[in-house]
């Protein structure tokens, strides 16, 4: 949704919004993982870059946020801004540990989040369930009614809206969706509703879905309201601690939060629209990762973040990640608001190797996490993981493990590897490892194809950005498999989420719903409802209080041809934009996709969008690039190490040795405190001045 043209135009738009903040002296930024929490402090007042990498705590992620904190030994009273990207609102949604909520709808259309679209958990057979996020008893009707034009067919009976409230809390409800049919065009009976409902409801939580989404499709935006309404209180609950510990600690600015759209959002604000905190994980990392690629002169990559528990993979072209609003997170639970395009699957490190039903080798989803975790990180886990299997074929240094409680021998994870899967297949334990490894990346190079081939893009025209703690273990091999020729694995590989933090600008989208041929269409309309977007996204900055350097506003619109149902996505320069210029651009994006030229069918302009983004102060990534002359210019150590064709031996560097311009050639090994690199035989390394490693990939 963005490019370079929206930025320029942005930057136009938005002069009289510049704060008045400096760069700061001491920015933190702090990623919670499923199995690490990662953090990277950028010391302005001297103090270089300081990076930290502790065990994520699953009951409750403020105690490892905290705890990341402390291990800087600076004071929060210190710090000038900490940008906190969490997951506990997609945890919620995945584990169920969510609010109790309630809904009130237009009458006869109480099961329209049950109905759906009408598909199956399972594409084939009879088998599968699926639970609403809302009960159906929990979902009590109201007389009203618009139309699809949005004029009044059955005036709002406010009467029964006090009485469906009521009802709701006397049930239990924590919180309250008010979604109504076509207020997407017309909100006037959900506001009305709303106002009703705040003045009974004890607390804050009461979701209107037009204020969520103002988006066609009643499904899919009474989903993302309920998803909103179940969430909300769990983010609010979280933050509000998090904030009241670090005030307690003498933090006195308003601490920031990561959003699924790869921007941020004062904390005061962001249980207004929890939804919009869904995979915000995912999305730092993408932002780090067209940060750092763009500068170090690759604008084209495709991301792998490969962590402990899953893999994310995206697509980044001309510097700018790949945004949509059709994420559905799990099946039907579609999220209909702008989220960074990421693909998830289930191959993380500590992802289980079994033998399944079929009698086959499978390699996740099902994740050991961080409690008990992989074998070896001696925790109690007892099951093979992928990092297991990697510390067997010697690509991970057994006494460099981070996270270990008690050391476990490499003769006892051999052993647990035969006992569980080699028995069963006729393989020894390195043979067992070496499936393990070819499954996983498989799984992952599978992944990378559906955000690059089944789209239309060529895997040889990008570069792969590996990372995550075990990214770097497995891109060498995914590169080879795809054919990608060049690898950019970033200096802190391990810590790129957290930096995804500390480079994120404040972001707030805004849809609306037009739905009109274009030969149709009122101009005037559109610019009022542009206009309209920009002065929202204005003002919410402004009410968050965060000093930005810029105000970028960026446009797009949501096209397709009268009768079909796919849709494009085109930029729009300004929101003067004239008729004829939207057919042409809309005609050229339709031939780009389809090669095909439809002059006889009319163009209909469906959505319109908005991306209000407050530019902060840039983050130095030459901070990153930490070097260590001591180290010398020879490999530290040499080990057995598994490639396909064999063992060998195999030298040992360390991250710190590669100043800018060092050169070595694979096979090798490089570690670091975050993060191990596997260097393919054939393939050569090159550190550049950012401190990014860029790999050459043998043809």
């Amino acid at each position: 949704m963005s490019d370079n043209r929206g930025r320029k135009a942005g930057r136009r738009n938005g002069k009289a919004a510049r704060g008045a903040a400096a760069q700061p002296a001491r920015i933190v930024g702090i990623d919670v993982g499923g199995t690490f929490t990662d953090l990277i402090l950028m010391d302005g007042a001297g103090g270089g870059l300081r990076v930290a990498k502790v065990p994520t705590t699953t009951e409750n992620q403020a105690y490892g946020v905290l705890a990341a904190l402390d291990s800087t030994g600076l004071p929060p009273a210190d710090l000038a801004t900490i940008v906190h990207g969490t997951t506990a609102t997609t945890n919620a949604l995945l584990e169920r540990k969510i609010a109790t909520a309630g809904l009130i709808t237009t009458k006869g259309f109480r099961d329209v989040l049950e109905l759906g679209r009408r598909t199956r958990p399972q594409p084939y057979g009879l088998k599968g369930t699926f639970h609403p996020l809302i009960p159906r008893e929990l979902r009590l009707e109201v007389t009203e009614r618009m139309d699809a034009a949005g004029a009044v067919v059955t005036p709002l009976v406010e009467a029964e809206v006090e009485a469906a409230a009521k009802a709701l809390l006397a049930a239990g409800c924590t919180s309250l969706v008010i979604h109504f049919l076509h207020s997407y065009i017309n909100p006037a009976h959900e506001q009305r509703a709303a106002e009703i409902a705040k003045k009974l409801w004890p607390n804050a939580y009461v979701t209107a879905g037009h204020a969520i989404l103002s988006e066609y499709r009643e499904y899919e935006r009474g989903v993302t309201a309920a998803v909103n309404a179940s969430i909300q209180p769990v983010l609010d609950t979280y933050i509000a601690r998090l904030v009241g510990e670090l005030k307690n600690r003498g933090f006195a600015r308003d601490l920031l939060v990561m959003q699924g759209n790869g921007g941020t959002v004062s904390a005061s604000i962001v249980a207004e629209a929890a939804v919009n905190t869904v995979m915000s994980g995912p999305a730092s990392g993408v932002m780090a990762a067209a940060y750092t690629a763009t500068q170090a002169g690759f604008p084209n990559v495709m991301t792998c973040d490969m962590g402990g528990t899953s893999c994310d993979v995206g697509l980044i072209q001309d510097g700018v990640p790949q945004v949509s609003g059709e994420l559905e997170l799990e099946y039907a639970m579609p999220i209909h608001v702008p989220m960074v395009d990421v693909h998830t699957i289930g191959a993380g490190g500590g992802s289980i190797a079994f033998i399944n039903e079929a009698g086959f080798l499978q390699v996740g989803p099902e994740s050991a996490g961080a409690k008990p975790g992989p074998i070896c990180y001696g925790r109690g886990g007892t099951r093979p993981t992928i990092t297991d299997a990697n510390l067997l074929l010697g690509r991970l240094n057994p006494n460099a493990l981070l996270g270990v409680t008690k050391g476990v021998s490499i003769d006892e994870i051999r052993g647990i590897f035969v006992e569980k899967i080699g028995k069963k297949l006729g393989l020894d334990a390195e043979g067992v490892a070496a499936a393990i490894l070819r499954i996983a990346n498989d799984k992952m190079a599978g992944a990378l194809r559906m955000v690059s081939l089944a789209r239309g893009h060529d895997p040889r025209d990008f570069a792969l950005f590996p990372f995550g703690g075990a990214g770097p273990l497995h891109a060498a091999a995914l590169a080879r498999e795809l054919a990608i020729p060049k690898i950019l694995i970033p200096a802190k590989p391990g810590l790129t989420n957290a930096l995804g933090c500390l480079v994120a600008d404040l972001r707030h989208d805004y849809v609306r719903t037009v739905n009109k041929p274009l030969a149709a269409l009122d101009m005037a309309e559109v610019r009022a409802i542009l206009e309209a977007q920009i002065a929202e996204g204005k003002a919410t900055i402004a009410r968050e209080g965060v000093g930005v350097e810029d105000l970028v506003v960026i446009h797009s619109a949501d096209m397709q041809f009268l009768g079909q149902s796919h849709i494009l996505a085109i930029a729009v320069k300004s929101p003067r934009v004239t008729r004829e210029r939207l057919r042409d651009d809309f005609a050229d994006a339709y031939w780009r996709r389809f090669e095909v030229e439809l002059p006889e069918i009319r163009p209909v302009l469906v959505n319109l969008h908005t991306a209000v983004i407050g530019r902060r102060p840039s983050a130095p990534l030459a901070a990153l690039a930490q070097t260590d002359k001591s180290l010398g210019t020879k490999p530290v150590a040499h080990r057995r190490v598994w490639f396909e064709g064999g063992w060998k031996r195999t030298p040992i560097w360390r991250r710190e040795q590669l100043a800018p311009g060092t050169r070595i050639a694979g096979p090798a090994i490089v570690e670091q405190m975050d993060a191990t690199t596997v260097v393919e035989p054939g393939n050569t390394v090159v550190a550049d001045k950012l401190g990014n490693l860029v790999v050459t990939v043998k043809p």
